[in-house]
């Protein structure tokens, strides 16, 4: 099992339980609507804000240029760059881009004057994603370029000639090749090498060959392309596809890197684990293919002769002549997710998610840390994944930390954690979190003194773990987990007293996401959906013990299920499409429909408290009349700050906790019952 340590910071935020100055709702301009009509006697909905969620500094790329490393940052607001020079171990400079929330790949030029950033961003547009930065004058801020047509950058190349290569996804259309040339400041697409796929995620590029690896990272069974790989000949500007028959299986291809005469091409594992090969760039049908460890291979440096790059949990290096991999020794802590592997002075420097930078001697596995919050780097709030309550704390997810706030004095202490906690239960004091990408459950409990550890892995494709809820009466945490490359998904189940675990893959079928799970009596319910919104939405009544379906119905009506709660002999279900269905368990039957998209459209998240079904949308957070099942709003504007759908939770109290921006706030409503 894998093991995490509590951050060397701890945390302790203003606005935080201790020092709550202002009770916001009705008082504070932020209407209760007709929550305050229906609460007995009038009673105002109070919401209170506890402060910032998660505050760290997040990152997402690193790349060394001369004795300074750059790191791209995550999920923070600005989007920033910050330049830590390695010698001093200190962060000398900074710069903000005007757009995006997270920067996923950075590139430099031969001279290593200008440093390329591309970012993510929420929405499609005309706003700039492809960035510049004179490194020569730190002091300057970076230079918008203009746009590609897909919405994010997800890898960017600089051939020697100084043009740029940038490849994405996001959009409508199938991702495409584009080129900026610094001659003329013009973006233009070269191209889209293969309708099918959906995602690119690694380009390189030499004067004459830019190589273009893409597949899909969100199939659900809808024939999306799988890895694929294209090599563009510039001066007849044609495509070549060029992957190695051995990664035809993969969902993509992962990364790319120039080698001397060769370029290394990873693929991302799905059902088999990655594979690394090594293209003669001149003539590509001229390879080597070697299977690697662990479903991911990323971030190329070479160094002595070999290859070094990351998996999910360390580094491992190839040896292009022998077509060999072997596992790094390593002397350290945690690397967490891998966001740069660069090499310097004999050894390899390793851009870690946990915020830290670590210089590892690639011989001995030797490594020595520094801390970015020390070293200078800003930390801020950002934008989170799932929240918990209960037992006198508050956990809120977000990039490689969990948040852990005490209600009672407002302290804030964040455990680091890898990946991200997609959503998480409190079961007697005890937090159990599903953990994105496939690193199954964790768990902590505050009393023992123990750092989050993992208790229960599953199979890597079954990667993104969605909801999680308590069986009471099996005694059991329940996951609802979707696999994102294979289509479907899966139920965890772990019985915390024994260790004991269990996996039902496609309960629902092969091309349904699963997406949501709710517990009444001993049966989970489960809920799933296409990647779109369009299509089925089933629900399945499951028995978790014997791993035998019950029966099911198709209660979506033409979108698929965002969330469901139980509230008595009911199964309330919100789709993706704003529809409310509620269906009454004993009889099998759905005996509600209605549109409340006016609240609820997309992602959302339901719970039940005080004997009634809340829930929360980007927007708005509303309940329903347990008697006429209408919709009620309980705050409106909330907004919340989430990287990856809207959550919320509720305590032993009864006080409800979600976001505002990227502050968590409480809750106290009282329904009338």
């Amino acid at each position: 099992m894998e093991n995490s340590n509590i951050s060397r910071r701890l945390v302790l935020q203003a606005g935080g339980a201790a020092s709550l100055a202002a009770v916001l709702g009705l008082a504070a301009g932020h209407p209760a609507s007709a929550a305050a009509r229906d609460n007995p006697g009038g009673k105002a909905t109070e919401v209170l804000d506890l402060g910032p969620a998660v505050v760290q500094f997040s990152l997402m790329s690193g790349l060394l240029v001369g004795d300074t490393l750059y790191i791209g940052s995550r999920n923070l607001d600005p989007v920033r760059i910050i330049a830590f020079h390695v010698p001093s171990g200190k962060v000398t400079g900074q710069t903000e881009l005007s757009n995006g929330h997270s920067i996923q790949t950075l590139a430099a030029d031969a001279s290593g004057r200008y440093l390329y950033a591309g970012v993510l961003q929420k929405d499609a547009g005309t706003k700039p994603n492809l960035f510049r930065w004179d490194l020569s004058r730190l002091s300057t801020k970076a230079t918008a370029l203009g746009n590609i047509g897909d919405r994010d950058v997800r890898d960017i190349s600089v051939a020697p000639n100084g043009r740029v290569y940038a490849v994405g996804g996001g959009s409508p259309t199938a991702p495409a090749l584009w080129e900026y040339d610094p001659s003329t400041g013009q973006i233009a697409s070269l191209g889209i090498p293969d309708p099918g796929a959906t995602l690119a995620r690694a380009v390189a590029a030499t004067d004459a060959t830019i190589f273009f690896g893409a597949g899909s990272t969100l199939n659900g069974g809808g024939g999306a392309s799988r890895a694929c790989l294209f090599a563009y000949d510039r001066a007849a500007k044609s495509f070549t596809n060029v992957t190695p028959k051995e990664m035809l299986v993969d969902p993509s291809i992962r990364d790319l890197g120039i080698v001397g005469d060769r370029v290394i091409v990873s693929s991302a594992g799905g059902v088999e684990n990655t594979k690394i090969a090594a293209l003669t760039v001149d003539n590509p049908a001229s390879y080597v293919v070697a299977t690697s460890e662990g479903k991911t291979a990323k971030n190329f440096a070479e160094l002595g002769g070999k290859v070094y790059f990351a998996n999910e949990t360390g580094l491992l290096s190839y040896s292009p002549g022998t077509n060999a991999i072997s596992t790094l020794p390593y002397q350290g802590p945690s690397l967490g997710e891998i966001w740069g592997v660069d090499a310097r002075d004999g050894k390899l420097l390793v851009t870690s998610g946990y915020g830290f930078v670590a210089e590892i001697d690639p011989v001995s596995g030797s490594a020595t840390t520094t801390d970015l919050g020390e070293a200078g780097a800003p930390s801020d709030p950002q934008a989170v994944m799932g929240i918990a309550a209960g037992a006198g704390y508050v956990y809120v997810g977000g990039n490689g930390v969990i948040a852990r706030r005490s209600l009672k004095t407002g302290e804030v202490t964040n455990m680091t954690a890898p990946g991200e906690a997609k959503d998480a239960v409190v079961v007697n004091g005890v937090l159990f979190t599903g953990q994105y990408s496939g690193q199954g459950i964790w768990s902590y409990d505050p009393r023992d003194g123990k750092p989050i550890s993992q208790v229960a892995g599953f199979p890597k494709e079954q990667n993104r773990p969605l909801d999680v809820c308590w069986d009471g009466a099996n005694k059991l945490v329940l996951v609802a987990a979707q696999a994102d490359t294979e289509g479907g998904g899966s139920l965890w189940t772990y019985e915390p007293r024994t260790g004991k675990k269990k996996i039902f893959v496609n309960p629902i079928d092969k091309v349904q996401l699963l997406r949501a799970v709710v517990s009444r009596d001993g049966i989970a319910y489960l809920g799933g959906g296409n990647p779109g919104l369009d299509g089925a939405g089933t629900v399945v009544a499951f028995d978790p013990v014997a791993g035998k379906e019950l029966w099911r119905l198709d209660a979506g009506a033409g979108a698929g299920i965002s969330a469901l709660a139980v509230q008595g002999k009911y199964l309330y279900g919100v789709t993706r499409k704003g529809g409310l269905f509620v269906i009454d368990l004993p009889k099998r039957t759905v005996v509600h429909r209605s549109d409340i998209s006016a609240v609820c459209y997309g992602f959302a998240a339901l719970v039940t408290n005080r004997g009634v079904v809340y829930g929360v949308s980007d927007t708005t957070v509303f309940r329903f009349d347990p008697k006429t099942f209408g919709v009620v709003t309980v705050v409106t504007d909330i907004d919340g700050g989430w990287y990856s759908g809207s959550h919320i939770s509720n305590d032993e109290d009864g006080y409800l906790y979600t976001m505002r921006d990227r502050n968590l706030v409480r809750i106290d409503d009282h329904p009338r019952k």
